[in-house]
C-alpha cells in the first residue's frame, strides 16, 4: 500500500511536534504552510526547520486562504489536510480537498476551551486538567467530530511553558497513533454535541494579563504562571509605569492588598485574601531576580511598604 499523502498547516511547538508524529506514521508530507518565526519565538524549533531537514517544501502563509494556494493545493491531491496550531481559519472550500479527510489539533478536551490559547485560558481559570484533540474540521472553529484526545494533569505551579511542553508530546503521539485508523477509515469518531456544553475563548490581549490587588492571591498567582517566561508576562499598573511579574508563589504569611512586606525568605506582594512571594521582577529592559532587589524596585513603582 502506498503512503498517504498530506497537506500541513501549522506553526509553534506543537505544530512541530505534530508534524514529527506525521512523519513518524508514514505519511509523505507533500508541503507545510507556515509562518516565518517571530523574534520572541526562540524558544522553539519550528515546523519549518523540521520540514526543511526532510525535503518538505515550505511555503509562509500571510495569506492562506488566497485562491492561488488553494489552487496549488489541489492540485498536489493530497489524501490528508492537516492543521496544527495554526493561525488561520481555514475555508470551508479547502476541507473538500482531501480524498481522507481535514483535521485539527486542539489544545483541550473538546468541547471545552473552544478557541485561542486554550492552554492559557485552562491555567487562568485554575483547571487542573486540559488535554490535546485531534478532530475533523468543518468551517466553524474547533468543531467536528472527535476522532483522538489524550488527557493532560495539569501541575499546581505548571506554566505555559511546561503545560505546552506536555501538549506537543501528546499532540504527536496522538496523531502517529490516529493515522491508521484515519487512512483505513477505521477510527472511532464521536460527535462533540455528545460530550456536554461546550466553551469559547477568545484570543488573549495584553490586558488579560493584568493584576489587580482586589484579586485573591490564587487568581493572580494562575495569572502569573498563564504567562510566564517565554510568554510576555502578567503585570502591575503602578504610578510609576508598568511592572512585570515573571514568577512568584503563593506565601502563607499575611500580607496587606497592595502592600509588600519583606521577610528573611523574600518579598510579599499583598493580594485581597493573601500574598505571593516574589521570585523576579522586570521593568522595561531590567529584570532582576535579586529579593534584596524587589522592595527598592516596587519602592520607585510607589507600591507601599510595610514594616517587617
Amino acid at each position: 500500500m502506498s503512503k498517504p499523502t498530506a497537506v500541513v498547516c501549522a506553526y509553534s511547538s506543537v505544530g512541530t511536534a505534530a508534524l514529527e508524529g506525521l512523519l513518524e506514521a508514514g505519511v509523505d508530507v507533500r508541503a507545510l504552510y507556515t509562518y516565518p518565526q517571530g523574534a520572541d519565538e526562540c524558544w522553539f524549533t519550528p515546523p519549518a526547520t523540521a520540514a526543511q531537514t526532510q525535503g518538505i517544501p515550505v511555503h509562509l502563509a500571510p495569506n492562506f486562504n488566497d485562491d492561488a494556494v488553494y489552487e496549488a493545493i489541489r492540485a498536489l491531491r493530497p489524501d490528508f489536510l492537516f492543521s496544527f496550531y495554526f493561525r488561520e481559519m481555514i475555508q470551508g472550500r479547502f476541507l473538500e480537498i482531501p480524498r481522507l479527510g481535514a483535521y485539527n489539533l486542539h489544545g483541550s478536551l473538546l468541547p471545552s476551551y473552544r478557541g485561542r490559547a486554550p492552554l492559557n485560558w485552562a491555567l487562568v481559570k485554575g483547571e487542573t486538567e486540559t488535554g490535546v484533540t485531534l478532530h475533523a474540521m468543518t468551517p466553524k472553529p474547533d468543531d467536528g467530530h472527535i476522532v483522538a484526545q489524550a488527557r493532560l494533569a495539569i501541575a499546581w505551579d505548571e506554566t505555559a511553558l511546561s503545560l505546552t511542553d506536555k501538549a506537543a508530546r501528546a499532540g504527536r503521539n496522538l496523531v502517529r497513533d490516529a493515522i491508521p485508523g484515519l487512512a483505513d477509515g477505521s477510527i472511532p469518531r464521536i460527535d462533540q454535541k455528545t460530550l456536554g456544553p461546550s466553551s469559547y475563548f477568545g484570543g488573549r490581549k495584553p490586558a488579560d494579563s493584568r493584576l489587580d490587588f482586589t484579586m485573591k492571591a490564587a487568581v493572580a498567582f494562575n495569572q502569573i504562571r498563564a504567562v510566564a517566561d517565554p510568554w510576555p508576562n502578567a503585570f502591575l499598573e503602578t504610578g510609576s509605569g508598568i511592572v512585570k511579574i515573571p514568577w512568584a508563589l503563593p506565601s502563607s504569611e499575611p500580607c496587606a492588598p497592595g502592600c509588600f512586606r519583606q521577610t528573611p525568605e523574600g518579598l510579599l506582594l499583598g493580594f485581597a485574601d493573601g500574598a505571593l512571594r516574589l521570585h523576579a521582577l522586570r521593568k522595561g529592559t531590567r529584570r532582576s531576580e535579586r529579593p534584596s532587589d524587589h522592595a527598592q524596585w516596587l519602592l520607585e513603582l510607589g507600591i507601599p511598604a510595610l514594616n517587617p
